[in-house]
């Protein structure tokens, strides 16, 4: 994969992400981290922009090579990582309980109901 096909998707990902989740408005990666600015981690934001700046460079200057192919990568994930809603632990948490006791309240009925219901299998 060539450093413009590399840079393209990567940034294209991050972009639709800041549009979806966090209502960024405008035509460049940097524009679009300048209109949510506020509603970002405020760690996030030095290397959005460096994302922004690498897609630039990438793009527009002639010849440009990213220096740094796996480093890029790696900011990208985390920076997509981050940038992807989650549900809370603890609602993933609750909904575990939840079909946990489900299956132990189902187990206890069989077996407190064993007898009157083996005759059906």
């Amino acid at each position: 994969m060539s450093d413009i096909d590399l840079v393209v998707k990567q940034s294209r990902n991050i972009e639709s992400l800041l549009k979806t989740h966090y209502h960024a408005e405008g035509k460049g990666l940097h524009q679009l981290i300048t209109s949510c600015e506020e509603r970002l981690p405020h760690d996030v934001i030095g290397k959005l922009r460096f994302i922004a700046t690498m897609r630039n460079k990438v793009v527009h200057e002639e010849g440009y090579k990213l220096e740094d192919k796996a480093g890029f990568k790696a900011t990208c994930k985390d920076m997509t990582d981050i940038l992807t809603p989650r549900a809370n632990r603890f609602l993933w948490k609750l909904v575990g309980a939840i079909v946990l006791l489900s299956t132990l309240a189902s187990l206890a009925i069989y077996l407190i109901h064993w007898d009157n219901i083996k005759h059906l299998f």
